[in-house]
This record gives structure tokens, sequence and C-alpha cells, in this order.
């Protein structure tokens, strides 16, 4: 049996006419190619038409815009946008006010929504879809064809064996048919050879990278249009419903009914926290989780459930995420003549890892003053869980659990500027027009206070009690309809780039002819697109596995000598 691996060049077919391996791929061939430097000249608006889609839906362009997609999310990473934090936006502006002029037109504020990125997306988009179409037909016109005969010259294929055998050729091709048949190759008989292929995956798998990356970007349009999220603080004891009123900010795509949100409510029952107490991760967090009552639709059974940082609840299609937490001191105000005007907890905003906190109680009704008129007031607080001094006159906390809590108040009396009509930031106080209370040195009355104490304000103003504490979580109620074709998209895109970078497409010819003396010549070939070191092994295996049931034949002249010696 002689065996040869024709690495030089990738074999011919016939010797005449194409050759074998020019169908093992559905890439599209120029049957006319443009001359180099564009198409030809006085080809007129139709042609130029015509070559430019052709460019387009090329898959070199495919690749370029594919890049400039991923290239054009950068800017929406390192520059904070409008639909994201229009806080941040506004911090950003005012950092770097010489550059807001060209971010600004280039839309940078709004990247994902910009006219250059949406160019790229639809360029992208079409480009793809003009690829997959006619290698898709042409892909399907290859499932349904048959394997080509075997070329008349196998010897000039890369891979080659041969041997001469006694067995009968309609039984070598026989069982090569079937041997093939068993290592999943399509097989085709004729008369003197079999011709096998395999590897239809690649072609497949390339077709499904494709395809998954147009139902990814129609995922993440999806996502753009039609998403929901909206953020809500709730306090211990309280409870949430998902109207649009309740939240504390929300923002939708552009195509987002509010009719759509999910009918459920949920309340907080308790919130837990544990963290480090020792060693130089002391006051690390360890575990946060919500207990939550929750409801779904108008006359849903209550049911409890527990909501952990990056583990949602999932809700009539919405996704509750648990983003945060903080302390409500409880406070109660009393007017001059001790009647309570105001009694709740207050959240308080974390400023640090050891949850120093700042906050403002605004008291808007039932206060008037020694003439008896009408006004409002408001209290600057600092909060800390467990009290380590004063740096600059604020103080700051030395663990975040609560082991030493202070509360320290500044008094105002005025307006708070509620009435205004425009927006508050409910974690600060306006005191442009208040006034401060004073205390004896004149100066601004401020007190720092434990739970069950009280602090009596200046000339029987009245006085603020710290009740206790309560706490709080802040949840993310979030609608991604695209999430999860998405990640079907995903899948299917590592799925099919597997398949085309490890399948080979390759095809194998078993050849069984009487020679001129009588005796069967078997010949085997192969062929694959792409040189593969597992095309010669493959052969090898068939040929050794098939020489079991046609073993080599004896020389001719061994043959004679036997007889001389007989």
């Amino acid at each position: 049996m002689t065996t040869t691996d024709n690495t030089t060049g990738t074999g011919t077919g016939t010797g005449t006419g194409p050759d074998p391996g020019d169908r093992l791929s559905t890439a599209p061939v120029d049957d006319a190619p443009d001359a180099p430097g564009g198409p030809a000249a006085g080809i007129g608006a139709l042609g130029w038409a015509r070559w430019f889609w052709r460019q387009l839906t090329s898959m070199r362009v495919a690749l370029i815009l594919l890049l400039l997609l991923s290239l054009g999310s950068i800017p929406g990473s390192l520059v904070p946008q409008t639909q994201v934090d229009p806080l941040k936006v506004e911090q950003w502006k005012r950092d770097h006010d010489f550059w807001v002029p060209a971010a600004e037109k280039l839309q940078l504020f709004d990247v994902y929504t910009s006219f250059w990125f949406s160019a790229i997306y639809l360029l992208l988009f079409v480009s793809l879809i003009g690829c997959i179409v006619p290698r898709t037909w042409q892909f399907v016109g290859q499932l349904r064809g048959r394997p080509p005969r075997a070329p008349q010259r196998m010897k000039r294929m890369p891979v080659y064996a041969t041997w001469r055998t006694g067995a009968d050729p309609d039984a070598v091709l026989a069982h090569a048919a079937t041997l093939l048949g068993g290592r999943r190759y399509r097989t085709e008989a004729s008369a003197d050879s079999v011709a096998a292929e395999k590897g239809y995956v690649r072609e497949a798998g390339n077709l499904l990278f494709h395809i998954a990356l147009i139902v990814m970007l129609v995922a993440f349009a999806t996502g753009q249009l039609f998403k929901s999220e909206g953020g809500k603080l709730v306090l211990r004891g309280k409870g949430f419903s998902n109207t649009l009123t309740q939240y504390d900010d929300f923002k939708s795509g552009s195509l987002f009914d509010v009719d759509d949100l999910p009918k459920f409510s949920f309340s907080l029952d308790r919130f837990d926290a544990t963290f480090e107490k020792t060693g130089p991760q002391k006051g690390t967090p360890r575990d946060f989780k919500a207990y939550v009552t929750v409801s779904e639709g108008a006359d849903g059974a209550p049911r409890k459930s527990e909501i952990e940082v990056n583990e949602p609840l999932d809700v009539a299609g919405a996704k509750i995420y648990l983003l945060g937490h903080g302390y409500a001191p409880v406070l109660s105000v009393t007017d001059r003549s001790g009647k309570v005007i105001f009694k709740d907890a207050v959240p308080m905003l974390p400023q640090d890892s050891n949850l120093t906190s700042s906050g403002a109680v605004k008291v808007t009704d039932g206060y008037r003053d020694k003439e008896g008129k009408k006004t409002q007031l408001g209290f600057a607080a600092w909060f800390v869980p467990t009290f380590a001094g004063q740096n600059k006159g604020n103080m700051f906390s030395q663990f975040p659990a609560l082991d030493y809590p202070v509360l320290a108040l500044s008094a105002y009396h005025g307006s708070l500027g509620v009435d205004s009509g425009l927006p508050q930031n409910v974690y600060q106080l306006d005191t442009r027009k208040m006034n401060k209370f004073l205390g004896a040195d004149g100066e601004l009355f401020k007190q720092m206070l434990r739970p069950g104490e009280t602090m009596t304000l200046p000339d029987g103003a009245g006085s603020v009690k710290f009740e206790g504490i309560e706490r709080w979580a802040t949840f993310q109620v979030s609608q991604q309809p695209g999430n999860g074709l998405a990640l079907g998209g995903a899948i299917a895109a590592i799925a099919g780039l597997a398949a085309s970078l490890f399948v080979q497409r390759r095809r194998i010819w078993v050849r069984a002819v009487p020679g001129p003396d009588g005796v069967t010549v078997v010949e085997l070939a192969g062929l694959g697109r792409s040189e593969s070191p597992r095309l010669p092994e493959e052969l090898a295996e068939l040929a050794a596995t098939l020489h079991e049931k046609a073993p080599t034949a004896p020389d001719p002249v061994e043959e004679t000598v036997e007889g001389e010696r007989a």
C-alpha cells in the first residue's frame, strides 16, 4: 500500500474543468471582477449602485463596520450619558467646559442615539443581511446536491493512497461506502468509485455566526426602544407599587408605553447587612439581603421572597435588583405648644464605605413663629452609625454597623422653597430663603444627639427628638425585553464561530477498478478547502481499515518465484 501527502498544492479535478475544491465554500465568486481602483468607467448610475451594493455586502466591509461599531461604543463608556445619569452629564460639562461644544456637536452625551452611531448600526445590519441571503441560498443548493464524482487523476490530490488487492472491486466499493457512511460522510456511488463529503457544519456555523450577529443587533435595538428602568428607595416596613408615580427616578426607551409596566407590588419586611469586624478587611460588606413580600397583579396572593446583590427577583417579566442601603433616623418635631407636627423616618445618603451619611429634615406644615405666622423648619443632618470623631466640623464613622450611632442637626427656619414648583434634592437643604436658629454664642444652633435624646430649639421654638433608627434599601426595577434574545444570539454566535473555526470541509474518493493483469487497483484521495493536519490522518485510518478487508495482493514477480520453487 502506497500513501502520499501532496502538500505542494491543492490539486485539481480531472485536469480539465473546475477545481473540485471550488465548491467547498459558499463564498460568492465574482464572475467579472472589477479592475483595480473601482468599477470600470462609463458604467452609469445603475452600475455604480450595483458596485456600491457589492462593496457594502462584502464580508470585508461587514467586518469594518463591526469594528467601527465597537469603537463607537467607547465614548459611551468614557463620557456620561444623558439617558443614564443627567447629573453626571452636567458635572462633566462643568469640569470639561472647553470640550463641551465639540462633544455636543458629536452627540457624545447621547452616543447610542446619535446620527453617526445609528448610521453605522443600520449599515452593518444591511451589510450582514446582504452577505447572508445569497450565501444561504448557495448553501441550500449544496445541501441538495450530491458529492462530485472522483477525478480521473486522483494522484494529483493533496493526500493519496493506492494498493493492489485480490478482492472484488464491487466488494471494495461497498465496504468503502459503509465505512464512510459510518463516519458521517455523505456518499455517492458510481460504477467504479465512491465519492464522500463531510464538513457542511463549517459553512452552517459561518452562516449561524452572522445570523446571530443580526439577532444581537435586533436585540440591542429592541432593548433600547422598549426598555424601562426605575429606582426606588424603600424604608423598612414600607412598600412600593409598580406605577410611574411611585418611582424616585425613571427612564425608558422611545417606544415604551406606561401601560406596559408589569402589575405588582412589594413591601420591605427586613433588611440584613453583615460586615467584617476584624483584620485588614474590617468594614468590608459580607452579605446584604432584603426580605420582601411580593404580590403580582391586582389580586395576587402575597408571597415571601429574598433579594440579594447580583441575585435579582423576577416578577411578572421585570427584575428587581438590590442596589444599596442606608439608615433613616426617626425624628419627631414639636412646636412651641408641645404639639407633634412631624414624625417620620428620614433617609440619609451615604458618603463613604462606613456609611457616614448626610440628609435634610424638612417640616413644611404646622409650624408658626412667635407672631403666629406660618413658617417652615429645616434641619441639615449628619448621621454616623459608629461615631469616631469630627473632621473639619463634620462627624465621620469608623464602622458601617450601628455600634455607636450619633445624629448631628443644624436648625433653620423660613422658606424651604418647596412651593416654588422647582424640583429639589431631598437630601439637601436649600437655606437661601431661611434664617439660622442662633445659639447662646450667636452662631448657628446645632447639636449632636444619641437615640432617645432631644434637642430644644432656642427661645422655646420647639424641640426635635431622636426617636430611633430605621433602615432603607434602594431597588432598581428593570425591564429589558431584548435580553433573552441577546443571550440566545450570543450563544449561537459562539457555537457558529466554533464550528467555522474547528470543522474542516473535506472530500474523500475511493476508486476500485480491475488492472491490466486483472488484479483490483484501489485508490484513495482526499481534498480539503484549507490545509488540515487531520485530513492525512483520516485518510490513513480509512485506508488501514479498508486494507483489512482488501489486503495487498502479491506482486506478480513474487508469484513467479514462488511457482518456480514449488
